[in-house]
């Protein structure tokens, strides 16, 4: 047993026995076609098939119950109509069966939820763990079990899938045996009451038959157990995921700008980046991948020759290069010096390499030996267009000798090959041998962005992370006083109060409560100020004409309170107003938002983006899970589109960048330690050149409904 007395997950795909409940002696019934393909796949541990009608079913003995069965139980496979898998995972604990396949679907996706957590809970709390309900089973070569109601052509390799998709990963185990994709595992996690897909990595990372490992996500549940999970898979394998659902339609509308801007993808894909997973925006560049990485190694270089007969499919190469992020190597006089022997002179040594429409089998052999020699060169792409000169019938046997060849020295290459029938004959027939050969320029390209994402990666990652110390006790008075008042934000006074405990630098600031206290407060901060509302009923300051900038003297500080007070009676009625903070105008400097946030599937998670008035229109921003380094931090930074503003423009000095990252790390510990705040926004930081930091000009901090 293993931790929390739960068994090893060793068993779920290695089991020495399994049981079938709900078995049918009817062919083509789900309890049928789970017992036949467990039994034509070779499975050699022991089958118990149970069906209160007992008899036989594949030449198997059927039992009336699990009860009964002779031997023990790793795994039992539910197949029964709902109402009666509470029951079967009751006799289940009697037999102390080790986990649970709930095939069976009738659950949460037809809101069916109290039932599906009553089963997965009873399990647990007698020492099963349950993967399901809703799901068609689970394949393992480990001791070649398909324990599925899916084909039976199931081709052994080194991919493991796991999808949360039952439809879709049944269609999926068809078309790995059509692209010649083998695979260790391909399991379905359904409505994963208990079983994820962290879970399932604790055994397939380790496992050495697995090479590459393959997620359909729909939804996270636990993204902080998914996050740590990914984090240790990366740096053993490479994992690819799909996750549908990148539209922003699905999206709850937010308080913050940091909430509304989260949306419904961008989270994901930010997190999936930090943890070193590959996504892919189909099914079909997944699969390309995946037979690409686990046929290939990973390339200890990352520089890239295009070797083409054509000049545009080159062109095209280059452009797809530059979307999938693959270097093109660039040394001219050693591109000179390594293809002049094989490039005629009307062709071209710029890479791509432009061998011409003339070129035979040879040149090629002799073009792509030259950058195999080359130790610089870490990768070729290398194209092809069908032409009335080249013999086609060298084209299979060429491309596959310099297969091997590259692959003997552990170097990389792929094929583009686009022309007529025998063209297509010759992709059809490498494809079937995992020769990288495709017939389009992009889908050539895909792989070695993969490959090239991934290598960075493991050239970065560090485990590493910043513990800022904060004094969350302080904190935590502040929002627990905001809640005996019932608020769900903190006033502008008191996210200011959390600034200052978390030596987050903000501008001097004084609330005035009347027209003379304004006055007062202008003087005593000096000219010139800002003025803005205070008031619990009153969150977008701006909005309700709650704001007045760059006032220079008294008259227009008097005038200012004025028309504040008057403006937001009006814009907001019967909101309750306190009076107005007197504020310290900064200087000008380059304004950035910076946020954190408790992301429902990944908990807390930071934010950093182009700041001011533009924010929701620009939506440049960039996205991390909490906690990180400030490494991690930095690279955020340089995701947004306008980080060369913090470089300096038209003769500006560079910015103090280091500060705002302090900001950042500031910000995740606070929304990390202080479990009361689900928001926290600072639009404008304002950054100054390098040494002169940078202040939190407006800070709005919510609180979670859920204490």
């Amino acid at each position: 047993m293993k931790k929390n007395n739960y068994p090893d997950i060793q068993y779920l795909f290695e089991p020495r026995s399994i049981a079938v409940i709900g078995a049918s002696h009817i062919p083509g019934k789900i309890g049928y076609i789970v017992v036949e393909n467990i039994i034509a796949d070779g499975y050699t541990g022991k089958v118990y098939p149970i069906n209160p009608k007992k008899g036989k079913i594949v030449g198997c003995t059927v039992y009336e119950s699990v009860e009964t069965v002779p031997g023990e139980v790793d795994v039992a496979c539910l197949v029964v109509p709902a109402p009666l898998v509470f029951r079967a995972v009751e006799s289940c604990a009697r037999k102390k069966v080790k986990h649970l396949l709930i095939i069976s679907s009738g659950f949460s996706e037809i809101g069916n939820t109290r039932e599906e957590n009553k089963i997965a809970e009873y399990a647990r709390n007698h020492g099963m763990r349950v993967m399901g309900p809703n799901m068609f089973g689970m394949y393992s070569r480990a001791v070649q079990i398909n324990a599925t109601f899916g084909p039976k052509d199931i081709m052994p390799g080194g991919v493991a899938i796991i999808t949360q998709s039952g439809a879709l990963g049944l269609a999926m185990i068809g078309k790995t045996y059509v692209e010649n994709i083998g695979l260790s595992t391909i399991c379905s996690v359904g409505n994963k009451s208990d079983i994820d897909e962290a879970d399932l990595l604790e055994y397939l990372v380790p496992h050495q038959d697995t090479k590459v490992i393959l997620m359909y996500i729909e939804g996270v549940k636990n993204g902080e157990k998914l996050i740590a999970a990914l984090k240790k898979a990366t740096q053993l394998k490479p994992v690819i995921v799909v996750k549908s659902g990148r539209s922003k339609r699905g999206a709850q509308a937010a308080a913050s700008h940091t909430g509304s801007l989260a949306g419904a993808d961008n989270v994901f894909e930010a997190v999936m980046r930090q943890c070193g997973a590959l996504r892919a925006e189909t099914i079909k560049e997944a699969f390309d991948w995946c037979s690409f990485l686990s046929n290939n190694p990973v390339p200890s270089g990352d520089d890239v020759v295009i070797v083409t007969n054509g000049g545009g499919i080159g062109v095209m190469a280059t452009d797809a290069s530059e979307k999938f992020g693959v270097k093109l190597y660039d040394n001219a006089h050693k591109l000179r010096e390594i293809f002049s022997p094989t490039t005629p002179d009307f062709g071209s040594l710029k890479n791509p390499i432009d061998i011409t429409g003339q070129a035979q089998w040879q040149d090629y052999d002799q073009a792509l030996g030259a950058a195999l020699d080359c130790d610089d060169i870490s990768a070729v792409i290398a194209l092809y267009c069908g032409t009335a000169v080249f013999e086609s019938d060298e084209l299979p046997a060429m491309i596959e000798r310099n297969y091997e060849k590259y692959k003997k020295k552990n170097k990389l290459i792929t094929f583009s090959l686009f022309g007529g029938e025998p063209t297509e004959r010759c992709v059809t027939q490498l494809t079937k041998k995992r020769i990288p050969v495709y017939n389009d320029v992009y889908d050539s390209v895909s792989p070695l962005g993969a490959i090239y994402s991934y290598l960075h990666y493991l050239q970065n990652v560090t485990d590493k992370v910043e513990d800022i110390d904060i004094d969350s006790d302080a904190i935590n008075a502040i929002v627990n006083k905001a809640r005996k008042d019932d608020r769900y934000f903190l006033l502008t006074q008191e996210a200011q109060e959390i600034m200052k405990i978390s030596d987050v630098p903000i501008p001097r600031t004084i609330v005035a409560s009347t027209l003379n206290e304004a006055v007062r407060s202008a003087e005593i901060i000096g000219y010139p100020v800002v003025m803005k509302v205070v008031s619990k009923d009153i969150i977008h300051k701006s909005d309700a004409g709650g704001v007045a900038l760059d006032l220079l003297n008294e008259r227009e500080v008097i005038d200012a309170y004025e028309a504040i007070i008057r403006r937001c009676k009006t814009n907001v009625p019967g909101a309750s107003i306190e009076g107005v903070e007197v504020t310290e105008m900064v200087k000008a400097g380059t304004e950035i938002i910076a946020g954190a946030k408790i992301d429902p599937s990944f908990g807390p998670i930071v934010m950093v983006g182009l700041g001011g008035i533009y924010v929701e229109v620009m939506k440049d921003v960039a996205f991390r899970a909490h906690p990180l380094n400030r490494r991690e931090v930095l690279s955020m930074i340089k995701e947004i589109r306008s980080y060369p503003l913090l470089l300096g423009v038209r003769g500006e000095k560079t910015k103090d960048v280091e500060s705002l990252v302090d900001i950042i790390l500031k910000l995740g510990s606070i929304i990390q330690k202080s479990k009361g705040i689900s928001d926290i926004e600072i639009n404008p930081v304002v950054v100054y050149e390098q040494g002169e930091g940078a202040k939190a000009v407006d800070v709005r901090i919510l609180l979670s409904k859920d204490q």
